[in-house]
Order: structure tokens, then C-alpha cells, then sequence
């Protein structure tokens, strides 16, 4: 099995926890992480989907869409089956972590496309496998977040196919299977937690003045509403 851990190489208060992952996930390799500001991309209004996203992403986002983007790339010019995608505070319980791994090695395919999320939230459309108390299952509605992930090859050509044009965040694109076509699972419990606090906090989040944070939350609400209105099948 292989891995990537996206990793920007001046993001030093995250280098100790690189380098218990380059330690911990199998056949593991750092790949650069993209700075959006610098990257050329200009993202297009978010009505290139639907439903509409309602806010404008700015370029933290933007070079965490490509930093994903050039692992899906990876995964196919190595031609490899399939791929584990961590993002740099990853951390993982080491008991669970066990029977995750032993669900990917026994599931994964190349047309796979497993969430291993440090939320919890996703309901179970159908349970598919178990491993100790670890579950495979096909979630209602995809979850956000994407700390960590196992990408197949045939799972990343789709994905690269359907976002040559980027107009909303990666966690929130991969939610939207009826564009993509790509059937998502996810392992939970899993025992992935997300250090971003205890490492300096997030690089792409955006601060929003008080008065306007209460027309964020309902556009936000409503915005997730409409995805949970389409689950997968």
C-alpha cells in the first residue's frame, strides 16, 4: 500500500507530525503541498455545479483543491491500485488504525473511494463490512472534511475528469456524487483525529465579520440542506 501526505515544506510546526506519519502509514511519501495564491487558478463563481455554492473560496481553499487534485494525478501516473491521501495533522489511534487498515486491504479497489473521517456525523445508508469495532459502510450523505482517504486509480481519473474547473471546496465537490459519479464510502469508528489546533490552527479557513455571520450561517444551512436532499443510492 501507498500514501500521501500532503505537506507544505514552510509549514514547520507541522514537520514533527509529518514525521510520525512518514513513520506510521504504510509506503508513505510527502508530496508538496499547493500554495493557491501563487498556483494561476482562478476558481469560477460556484454556479457551475448544482446546487449553487453560496460563497466565494479564496486561495487557501483553492491550493487544497490542487494539492488533492495532484495526489489523484499521482495515483494514476504510478499506476497504482489505489492510494492512501492524508492531509499533515493527521493522527491516528493506533488500536483502531489496525482494523482500518485491514478493511482497506481487504475491500480497496481501484475504484474506490473510502472517507476516513475525524467527524463522526455520517449515517449509514448500508453496512458493507466490519473489522473488530470498525465499520465499511455507504454513507446517506457524504460527510465533509477530508483529513484522510483512500483514492483508486480508476476513483482518481473520474475525480480529475470532473474538476478541470474548480468553483467550490474539494470536501464539499467530493459531496456531490450525482456530479462526480463516484460512489464514496467511509470507515467509522476509525480513530482519525485532526491536530489543526495544536498546530498552529488551519491554513485555509477565512475570517467573517461579525455582522455578517448570521447570513453565513443560514446560507450555509441552506446550502447543506439541499445536498442532504440528494443521498446517494
Amino acid at each position: 500500500m501507498h500514501s500521501l501526505i500532503i505537506h507544505m515544506s514552510s509549514a514547520t510546526q507541522r514537520r514533527s507530525n509529518v514525521e510520525v506519519l512518514l513513520q506510521t502509514l504504510p509506503g508513505a511519501s510527502l508530496i508538496e503541498a499547493v500554495r493557491g495564491a501563487d498556483a494561476g487558478v482562478t476558481p469560477a463563481p460556484g454556479d457551475v455545479h448544482q446546487p449553487p455554492y453560496p460563497f466565494s473560496i479564496g486561495a487557501g481553499e483553492v491550493g487544497c483543491f490542487l494539492s488533492h487534485r495532484a495526489c489523484w494525478q499521482r495515483i494514476v501516473t504510478e499506476g497504482w491500485e489505489y492510494a492512501l491521501v492524508a492531509e499533515d495533522d493527521l493522527a491516528l489511534d493506533p488500536v483502531l488504525w489496525t482494523h482500518v487498515q485491514a478493511l482497506i486491504e481487504t475491500h480497496a479497489t481501484a475504484d474506490s473511494f473510502i472517507r476516513i473521517p475525524a467527524k463522526t456525523h455520517e449515517l449509514a445508508l448500508r453496512e458493507l463490512a466490519s473489522n473488530g469495532p470498525c465499520t465499511l459502510m455507504l454513507p446517506r450523505v457524504i460527510g465533509l472534511q477530508t483529513v484522510l482517504q483512500v483514492v483508486g486509480r480508476t476513483a482518481a481519473q473520474r475525480l480529475l475528469a470532473a474538476t478541470e474547473i474548480l468553483d467550490r471546496p474539494v470536501d464539499t465537490f467530493l459531496q456531490m456524487h450525482w456530479v462526480h459519479g463516484q460512489t464514496v464510502q467511509t470507515i467509522l469508528p476509525n480513530g482519525v483525529r485532526e491536530l489543526t489546533a495544536d498546530l498552529g490552527g488551519s491554513t485555509i479557513q477565512k475570517k467573517t465579520r461579525t455582522s455578517g455571520k448570521l447570513m453565513r450561517e443560514i446560507k450555509r444551512w441552506r446550502y447543506r440542506r439541499a445536498v442532504a436532499a440528494r443521498p446517494q443510492a
